[in-house]
């Protein structure tokens, strides 16, 4: 327990007073006593913390708001995103949500987010729960140095309150659940939801917010190292696959998830991985369901048969986004990049879960291209990521992650295209979705399959390949590619009904042209020309 004055006077600048006990940078061994002894979860077999995160099992996009106030608002792109919150909103609410904290304990976590010391912001995060505190170790980057820790001063503060409710008639928030970002106070709140995707989701917003203005590309991606110490990036949606397919053996992880770009290069925004582990498969991707029996990992709505406190991952009882949440430390990924920092990237992939089942599982793309499905964000929500989602939709998400980026997409799609010019890099488009017909009859990629046409991308064995352009999507498909069957590689041959697939396609290409109307006019006649042509 912390109840120094520099701890109690940072308090009082939040408003927080007469709290029974803070608990300032507690170990993960000190978080689970206090985790255990509050009752918040369960250890099960071999030493994981096994929470339930009640009605919200996974991010709200409709209760996160932005306050609109002038520091930012010129800057924001508003909308159905980015939807704002009157300031005085916010002020009332957390004036609630200090009175609210009052008797009870608090914890928090002093860390940063980002690698690279000369982007990197440092973090405050301050919860209800013990097992959050854990989760916020865990996922952001942790502070060794004493003194560093003594000294830290926050950047930007996260609170996280999951049994204090808003009122929508008073507060003006969508339901009791709420996530509000105020750029101008550096301050973001959480409540009504203990699923603790928010807390880490609103961190990469803040980073969304401050890193493209100092020429930063901010990106919804994982990231790996080479035996060449060539770097690779991954980007994608929730179910994509970035985590399992940048947890490569032959290769060291930089990230899961979120990266920035810089002048030197890509680096981490985080600390750990948060792994969605729904029927994980210990032969396909051992790294990941090694950490889901290791002490300090927190699993998310996973199922546990209690009288011998053995886990089930194919449960999904609860939901189907049952979630790991462990740190990238040489014990909990052996292969990892401990830096979190690597040089420019010399691949790109671009993973789309395709609910149509029409995209090629891997092609090359120009430049141009790849601004343009950059923009696109097309793939499929995958279950239980989002609330409401029962089964996999198909999906346009600008940037591969338009419910994090606070400013316009053009911002985020300029940087990337100046990038991928700059240090030339391949473009490829990866369909992990879905083969032999459209969700409900064909069958997912199989992973096996995207794995080795990864490998043949990343080892250059693709160089000398005969690409053959799709008549639709413009791209170019592989027609070889080690270890995989040709007939996999045109989509078109995997299904049954070739009639059936041309409609298919068609209504996709349709898809991805009214999709783009939004966007053509801040892009060049190269992007334009990338936008699927359909003929009545």
């Amino acid at each position: 327990m912390d109840t120094t004055n520099k701890v109690v006077a940072e308090l009082k600048e939040f408003g927080f007073r007469n709290m029974t006990g803070v608990y300032r940078n507690l170990p993960i061994p000190a978080l689970y006593e206090e985790a255990v002894r509050r009752r918040e979860g369960s250890i099960a077999h071999r030493g994981p913390f096994i929470v339930r995160t009640g009605q919200y099992t996974g991010r709200s996009p409709n209760d996160k708001f932005i306050v609109r106030e002038a520091s930012s608002e010129k800057h924001i792109w508003w909308g159905d995103v980015n939807r704002p919150i009157d300031e005085k909103k916010f002020n009332n609410l957390m004036l609630r949500l200090q009175a609210y904290w009052q008797g009870k304990d608090m914890f928090m976590q002093d860390c940063f987010a980002g690698a690279d010391s000369k982007y990197r912001i440092a973090l405050r995060v301050i919860t209800e729960d013990a097992w959050h505190s854990m989760f916020a170790r865990n996922m952001f980057i942790r502070i060794f140095d004493e003194e560093l820790l003594n000294n830290h001063k926050p950047d930007f503060t996260v609170i996280n309150a999951p049994r204090f409710t808003a009122d929508p008639s008073v507060d003006g928030t969508n339901s009791e659940a709420f996530v509000l970002v105020h750029f101008g106070k550096r301050l973001v709140i959480i409540g009504g939801t203990s699923y603790a995707g928010e807390i880490k989701k609103s961190v990469f917003t803040i980073l969304n917010y401050l890193l493209p203005r100092k020429s930063v590309m901010s990106m919804h991606c994982s990231a790996n190292i080479g035996k060449d110490d060539d770097v690779a990036i991954f980007f994608g949606l929730s179910g994509t696959g970035k985590t399992t397919l940048s947890s490569d053996p032959s290769r060291r992880l930089i990230g899961d998830d979120e990266h920035g770009w810089s002048e030197s290069g890509v680096f981490n925004f985080e600390g750990g991985c948060y792994a969605k582990i729904i029927r994980l498969s210990k032969e396909a991707e051992p790294e990941i369901y090694a950490n889901t029996e290791r002490f300090g990992t927190i699993l998310e709505n996973v199922s546990m048969e209690y009288g011998l406190r053995r886990v089930d991952l194919n449960d999904d009882t609860l939901t189907e986004n049952t979630r790991a949440a462990y740190p990238i430390t040489d014990g909990h990924v052996p292969n990892a990049e401990l830096s979190g920092m690597g040089g420019h990237p010399k691949n790109i992939f671009m993973l789309t879960a395709d609910a149509f089942g029409v995209l090629p599982p891997i092609s090359k793309m120009t430049p141009a291209q790849a601004m343009f499905h950059f923009i696109s964000g097309y793939t499929a929500k995958v279950a239980g990521t989002e609330r409401g989602i029962s089964e996999p939709k198909a999906t346009f998400s600008t940037c591969f992650g338009a419910p994090f980026m606070a400013l316009h997409p053009s911002v985020y799609a300029d940087l990337l295209g100046d990038k991928i010019a700059n240090h030339k890099v391949n473009c490829w488009l990866v369909n992990t979705g879905w083969s032999g017909g459209p969700y409900g009859v064909g069958d997912r990629m199989k992973i096996s399959y995207t794995r080795a046409m990864l490998a043949a991308a990343l080892e250059g064995k693709l160089d000398n390949t005969e690409f053959v352009p799709d008549p639709l999507f413009n791209v170019l498909t592989p027609k070889n590619v080690p270890g995989v069957p040709s007939e996999v590689l045109s989509p078109k041959n995997t299904w049954a009904d070739k009639n059936a697939y041309d409609e298919k396609a068609k209504e996709l290409a349709g898809r991805f042209r009214e999709n783009f109307k939004e966007y053509e006019s801040s892009v060049s006649d190269e992007v334009r020309a990338a936008v699927p042509f359909v003929s009545d």
